[in-house]
């Protein structure tokens, strides 16, 4: 059986109706142009119960013919602001397959697919379900099934905490996310070395990334993540449109809709919660930790320095939530670095080896 995880209201607020149509409007267009369907498989995860199945079905242009042509299409999908731009399907039917078995559901009014499938059988570990339509090839979605006794894992955020980005200034941000190459991206030092060490200590313990990024960038920060040899994990990313009950969806209220979400999925698992001091996780963290603080093993921030907390902010030294460790229950564990080397020797002295 399967469901939608985020049933959708009677009445959706006017921008998200307007962007239905005009999301319509622009599909009937690319269709009458020969532009054909494709699916973009996102991660998703899942524990012994059940799995959540993410990705987003679109259009795209008639396949460019040549070597040539491949070539400098290669290279201009490897440019941010490419990735920025989706023709989505909106309300099409799409078949999920998993092993012998077949789902139907359908895409929201972005194009996005977002379903919980139960029952489904599958062992801790790595699996792939097939998603496809009668016009798209069928495309893999990698799917984390947890096994039920693990009881330790990790959310991360991902800017500032494991790539600079330097938001959220708008035009800094908008250059690095829109313009800049992808082999132009750092990482932040030593974060990589930091996830794996403690994976390392807890065997079959998932990494969760939650950001508020937009789903659109998830090819681009599955292949930096891989490049950077970082762990590999369901990404948690939003949509920066409008949503059925305003105007703009809230960073703030994705980061704390995923938290609570991970906590109902993974009831016995006590989180790492990892961040940066250069947006709002501090405060996120802090409000999770004095909700559910069993489910909370730790809560590491990452310190911007003073550069990037001027390109962050605008002034110098300038943190925002510095009153977070203050109101955090006495047993949750506050851990502050500049970097994933200073937070590793502090961590391992809190949080142990599994």
């Amino acid at each position: 059986m399967s469901r939608s995880l985020y049933p959708v209201p009677n009445r959706t607020f006017i921008a998200a109706r307007v962007e239905e149509r005009f999301n319509r409007a622009v599909e009937r267009i690319a269709r009458r142009a020969g532009w054909q369907e494709h699916i973009i498989s996102y991660v998703g995860y899942g524990n012994h119960k059940h799995i959540r199945v993410l990705g987003r079905l679109g259009l795209q242009p008639q396949p460019v013919e040549g070597i040539v042509g491949q070539e400098v299409e290669r290279l201009l999908v490897r440019r941010g602001w490419r990735n920025f731009f989706t023709v989505a399907c909106v309300s099409r039917p799409v078949k999920i397959s998993l092993d012998d078995r077949e789902y139907e559901v359908v895409t929201d009014n972005q194009g996005y697919i977002d379903t919980q499938i139960s029952d489904h059988g599958l062992a801790a570990g790595w699996h792939s379900v097939q998603i496809s339509t009668p016009e798209a090839d069928p495309t893999a979605a990698d799917v984390l099934v947890v096994a039920k006794d693990v009881t330790f894992g990790i959310i991360s955020d991902l800017d500032d905490t494991v790539i600079s980005t330097y938001l959220p200034r708008p035009l800094i941000a908008a250059w690095n996310s829109l313009v800049v190459t992808e082999n132009a991206r750092q990482a932040v030092a030593g974060m990589s070395e930091l996830y794996r060490s403690i994976l390392d200590d807890h065997p079959g313990a998932p990494i969760v990334y939650v950001s508020t990024g937009a789903w659109n960038t998830l090819p681009f920060l599955r292949r930096f993540l891989h490049r950077q040899r970082f762990p590999s994990g369901p990404l948690l990313l939003t949509d920066w449109g409008p949503t059925n009950t305003g105007w703009f969806r809230s960073g703030l209220e994705h980061k704390r809709s995923a938290l609570r979400q991970l906590a109902r999925d993974f009831p016995k698992i006590s989180w790492l919660l990892i961040g940066d001091d250069g947006q709002h996780d501090p405060m996120i963290y802090g409000e999770f930790a004095a909700y559910a603080p069993k489910r909370v093993r730790g809560i590491a921030i990452r310190q911007l320095n003073p550069v990037e907390q001027v390109l962050a902010h605008g002034l110098p030294l300038e943190r925002l939530d510095t009153a977070w460790a203050e109101d955090l229950p006495s047993a949750v564990p506050r851990i502050e670095g500049p970097d994933g080397y200073a937070l590793l020797d502090k961590i391992d002295r809190v949080i142990g080896s599994g």
